[in-house]
């Protein structure tokens, strides 16, 4: 045993626990910090075994600077830490790595690499790899309303792979929702809780091409015999296996098998499995024999706490007003959530520009402007007629009573500045007006919001619902 000012690796290693596990959630202690074991401690540098690349490179990105604080902390300033990746027994031939691991020396593993001259990784033979991303973790996976039932379905279902009726366990959506998140997150929770079970990610159109090579090299019944040994099988998008008849029986053949021997099965599509076109009947029937989810939209409260995580995640200040602003104009998917956010990132580092509204305004351009555009002179009215309490039709009939008269030019207010409608087109909304009655209400309205409070309250929080669910 290597020893270093009196300590073990493993003694060493456990000090830099004992400082790092008050610093981290439970979840991601278990899940990043709890894997690791220490191999060696030689002049100051500790080498500790991870169990893949994945792993060592979300702890570079995500926990340096606390790694490097812990060690230096229990083993002096002029300490370092070292990854090799651990491989099982039974693929040891398959795998090696030229001599010199990976220290902790930047943020970047690869930045790391190039900066103290160490070779790449040498692949002789892959092992077997699940292809999961270890970003898609339910510690990661912002809880909404719109995702909860998906949410608690996935994790029961990654705490009692192939022992529940959900098999399979289907999540369908629009793009950018986070089923792959949630379906990948099932996978890294088998895979890190059960390390002997073989769990798999594969697109529907990676399984294609895969399929299709094998046929070419004659050696199909190896390709079935693959995914046929897999104690979890997760596969995205099935939609796209819409047409492919061969694709299509060599999976139903595949999912039988599977699905006999209870293994758990994870599919996700951009439909419920009863409306995907082109399919063969009877898979569509063994998609439908589990527990079939439906992932919805973020509501507003879910995008603001996706943002702030991410903003915490990467360590920025990101004020309250900026946030709300992006969450309130950016609703269709959390994918477009997350590239604005990137998008205005990418502008304050580049320019150097405050992170302020006005920023987020010209990263959010383009978006605005697709949401002004569909905004409906109908929804408007729909808005304020709930909101002063009048039957929507009211707003369009040739009565003068007051309490219609206000609600009445409060709408079309509103609709001349936030639609892109003609005076005429409103006109026509509210009975067939003509423009100068729409000028009149819009100087009434202005005129008397200087004056009223209670107006000009009213006002902005008709503006601010609306911009809430313009699109």
């Amino acid at each position: 045993m290597n020893v270093e000012t009196g300590k073990s690796a493993v003694v060493a290693w456990k000090d830099c626990l004992e400082l790092i596990r008050p610093q981290v959630k439970p979840l991601t202690y278990s899940t990043w910090f709890e894997p690791i074991i220490p191999s060696t401690l030689n002049d100051g540098l500790l080498t500790v075994e991870v169990p893949s690349t994945y792993f060592y490179e979300w702890l570079e990105e995500h926990y340096f600077d606390l790694l490097q604080a812990s060690l230096r902390k229990v083993l002096g300033p002029d300490s370092s830490l070292q990854y090799a990746v651990k491989v099982p027994k039974q693929e040891q031939l398959s795998f090696s790595v030229e001599s010199n691991p990976y220290p902790v020396g930047s943020p970047s593993v690869s930045q790391s690499r190039e900066r103290n001259g160490l070779p790449t990784p040498v692949y002789v033979r892959e092992p077997f790899v699940s292809n999961l991303n270890p970003k898609f973790t339910f510690e990661s996976f912002i809880r909404g309303d719109g995702n909860q039932f998906a949410r608690a379905a996935a994790l029961n279902v990654a705490n009692n792979a192939g022992e529940t009726a959900f098999n399979p366990l289907v999540l369908y959506g629009g793009v950018g929702l986070g089923k792959t998140h949630l379906i990948q997150a099932i996978g890294n929770h088998v895979s890190y809780t059960n390390p002997g079970k073989r769990v798999y990610y594969v697109s529907s159109e990676k399984f294609t091409i895969d399929f299709v090579d094998a046929i070419e090299r004659n050696n199909t019944i190896e390709f079935s015999n693959f995914y046929r040994n897999m104690d979890v099988l997760i596969v995205d998008d099935i939609q796209f296996f819409s047409g492919k008849e061969r694709t299509q029986d060599t999976f139903f053949h595949t999912f039988n098998t599977l699905h006999q021997l209870k293994k758990q099965i994870i599919l996700s599509s951009d439909r419920p499995p009863k409306d995907l076109v082109g399919l063969d009947e009877r898979l569509i029937s063994r998609f439908q024999c589990g527990l079939t989810v439906d992932v919805q939209p973020p509501d507003l409260e879910t995008r603001i706490a996706i943002l702030r995580k991410k903003a915490e995640g990467d360590h920025i200040d990101l004020p309250q007003d900026v946030i709300e602003f992006i969450a309130s104009n950016v609703k269709s998917n959390i994918r477009e959530l997350e590239g604005c956010y990137i998008g205005l990132i990418a502008r304050h580092t580049l320019e150097q520009r405050p992170l302020d509204v006005a920023l987020a305004e010209r990263v959010l351009r383009h978006v605005i402007s697709s949401d002004k555009k569909d905004l409906t002179v109908e929804q408007i009215q729909k808005l304020v007629a709930d909101h002063f309490k009048v039957p929507e039709n009211s707003l369009r009939a040739k009565t003068r009573k007051q309490e219609i008269v206000l609600p009445r030019q409060v709408a079309m207010y509103l609709a001349k500045n936030l639609t892109r409608a003609s005076l005429k087109t409103i006109g026509l909304h509210f009975g067939g007006r003509d423009h100068s009655t729409i000028i009149h209400a819009c100087k009434t309205v202005a005129a008397n919001i200087e004056n009223d409070d209670d107006l000009r309250s009213r006002v902005e929080q008709l503006q601010k619902q609306i911009s809430y669910i313009a699109r």
